[in-house]
């Protein structure tokens, strides 16, 4: 079973495009067992997609949350979690018996990136050691490097905001997506997104940018 753990729907205001609906729709068609919405700062969007769930297919709720050091994604989860504090956003992802996951760590392009410290690796459950949108493959492999070294979960996703994205990385698993992510029980895959995605995502911030002047 493959699920892509790193989606975005529009309930990611800034810069997310793709119905929930869509996201489930499209998956299933590119033959995905799952898929985990994880929207800046709510999970309304994932909320939204389990509706969609089918007997074949699942999805995880989950959110990327901005905290002051960077963002963090915590998955299944069941209520809203606010931006703030790193060490607080992680105790309420806890709270709810959620997976924490450092999206993109090491990332150099992106500001909300969390360039972690061997002392995070007490704090969180794994690292996306493969993020499709990261443009610099050496971040990559610094992240998935910084997950072996702490006995971390490496996981990976497509990070899509279209629909041509998802399912482009992700994670091979046979068993229920929380039992093997927990337990390491699972394969990562992914290949890069084009230069013409970034293109797309930052002509769609910028016309919601005038949008809302």
């Amino acid at each position: 079973m493959i699920f892509d753990l790193h989606v975005h729907s529009r309930y990611s205001r800034r810069c997310g495009c793709m119905q929930p609906e869509e996201i489930v729709r499209t998956a299933i068609k590119k033959g995905l067992a799952g898929v985990a919405v994880t929207d800046h700062n709510t999970i309304a969007g994932g909320i939204r997609a389990k509706a969609f769930e089918t007997g074949d297919f699942g999805v995880i709720v989950g959110s990327e949350i901005a905290t002051d050091r960077g963002e963090v994604i915590g998955l299944f989860l069941s209520e809203e979690i606010a931006p703030g504090n790193f060490t607080d956003v992680v105790a309420a992802i806890r709270k709810q018996g959620g997976f924490v996951i450092l999206p993109h760590p090491f990332d150099r392009l992106r500001s909300t990136a969390l360039h972690p410290q061997p002392d995070d690796a007490r704090q969180i459950d794994g690292v996306e050691g493969f993020n499709a949108r990261c443009i610099f493959q050496a971040d990559n492999r610094a992240a998935a490097e910084f997950g072996r070294e702490h006995d971390l979960a490496v996981v990976a996703g497509s990070d899509a905001h279209f629909p041509g994205e998802i399912g482009r990385a992700g994670i091979r698993l046979d068993g229920e997506p929380e039992e093997c992510l927990r337990s390491r029980d699972f394969q990562t895959f992914g290949s890069r997104a084009s230069l013409l995605t970034h293109c797309r995502s930052k002509g769609l911030i910028l016309c919601r940018r005038r949008k809302s002047f």
